[in-house]
Order: structure tokens, then C-alpha cells, then sequence
């Protein structure tokens, strides 16, 4: 597939450092350009869906201030919910243990919330914003699986301490819905968002 910076005439720009919603952007052709946000991720959302959504603006928005016209901005966050709990980034190998121990055996929620803004002229900025839901389903794990895996360190970046693209796969039982939205980037809805909010401002450019 040709790797391109447009999507339909547009630059584009992660918000984000995640390597693997730059992946995913890659798979369909997008070489982003990644221009992480720094605003201090704070919400007062009370549930999933309104948090993931509200971040996602903030650092989307954040990027969006300085981009010129014409370009495409993307920004999400991408959160775990058990028991109506949130889990998120681990940071060391204990706490991944801790969250593996409650996640193992059962089912969970991961929820995407992406904001796609497009910067127009004069600092004008047409935004849309959803939020995407996978339920997942894990086997049972032994102790030992467990330790291993949380001090590979792999799950120390990743929300819930998994990642479903990983060697942790081999512990996924099943999934309903979609499976970019596990990674960090539901595709399917965020083309269909960027090809409506595109329509609904002028169409496409010229690549």
C-alpha cells in the first residue's frame, strides 16, 4: 500500500506518541505526523465514554491550535473499565501483576474515544468527537503466566497492562466489537468520521 502524509488532499496529525495508533494509521496508508500533545489529562467525566472522549479533545484541540489550514487532526485515549473501574497504565511490573490478577478469567470493556479536527482559515477549527466500545474476554491465567508477562514489559504503556497486538494475545478468548479499538485507534469508525466531517466542510483537496 502507498504511504502517504493526506488522507484525501489533507495533512494529517497524531496527537498522540503511541506507536501503535501510528501503526494502525500506517496499515491504511497514512504516514502521520506525530505531533504529541502535553496538556495535563484532567476530567471531571463521570463515565468511559464522556473521559475518553473529553481527553481525546484536549489533545487534539491542543495540536489543533497550531496547525495550518487544511490539516486533519487526530486525538484519542484509550482506557480499560472492570466492574465499572477504570484501569489504567500500570508504569511498573507490580501493578501490572495487580491488574492481570482481576482482568484474568473474565470479561472487561475497552473504550476509544477519538476527536478528529480539521483546521480551516482564520484559526477556524470543525472538530467531531465519538467513542468506540470492545468487549474482551480473557482466559484463565496461571500465577507464573502472569508474573512473566508483566515483567517482560510490555504492559507497562498500555492501559489495563495488555496489549492485545502483543504476546498477550495468547491469552484472548474472544472479542465483541471492533479490534483496532483494542489497539488505541477504532479505523473503521474513524474514517467514516473523517470522510463526514471532510463532506461537511468543503470536500477534499488536491494531494
Amino acid at each position: 500500500m502507498k504511504m502517504t502524509e493526506y488522507f484525501k488532499g489533507h495533512p494529517v496529525v497524531l496527537a498522540s506518541a503511541s506507536p501503535r495508533r501510528k501503526e494502525l494509521l500506517e496499515q491504511i496508508g497514512i504516514k502521520a505526523r506525530i505531533r504529541p500533545s502535553v496538556q495535563e489529562e484532567k476530567s471531571q467525566a463521570e463515565t468511559p465514554e464522556e473521559l475518553v472522549m473529553e481527553l481525546a479533545a484536549v489533545k487534539a484541540q491542543d495540536i489543533a491550535a497550531g496547525c495550518e489550514s487544511g490539516t486533519l487532526v487526530i486525538g484519542a485515549d484509550t482506557v480499560v473499565v472492570l466492574d465499572e473501574k477504570i484501569l489504567g497504565k500500570p508504569q511498573t511490573p507490580e501493578r501490572a501483576v495487580e491488574m492481570i490478577q482481576k482482568l484474568q478469567g473474565r470479561e472487561h470493556q475497552v473504550y476509544t474515544g477519538v476527536t478528529v479536527i480539521l483546521c480551516m482559515e482564520n484559526g477556524e477549527l470543525h472538530g467531531t468527537s465519538f467513542a468506540e466500545r470492545t468487549n474482551v474476554e480473557l482466559w484463565p491465567m496461571t500465577e507464573d503466566e502472569i508474573s512473566t508477562y508483566a515483567q517482560s514489559g510490555e504492559p507497562l504503556d498500555k492501559a489495563g497492562a495488555y496489549g492485545i497486538q502483543g504476546s498477550f494475545a495468547a491469552y484472548i478468548k474472544g472479542i465483541q466489537g471492533d479490534y483496532t479499538n483494542v489497539v488505541g485507534l477504532p479505523l473503521g469508525r474513524l474514517v467514516h468520521e473523517m470522510n463526514t466531517l471532510l463532506t461537511e466542510n468543503g470536500g477534499t483537496q488536491d494531494d
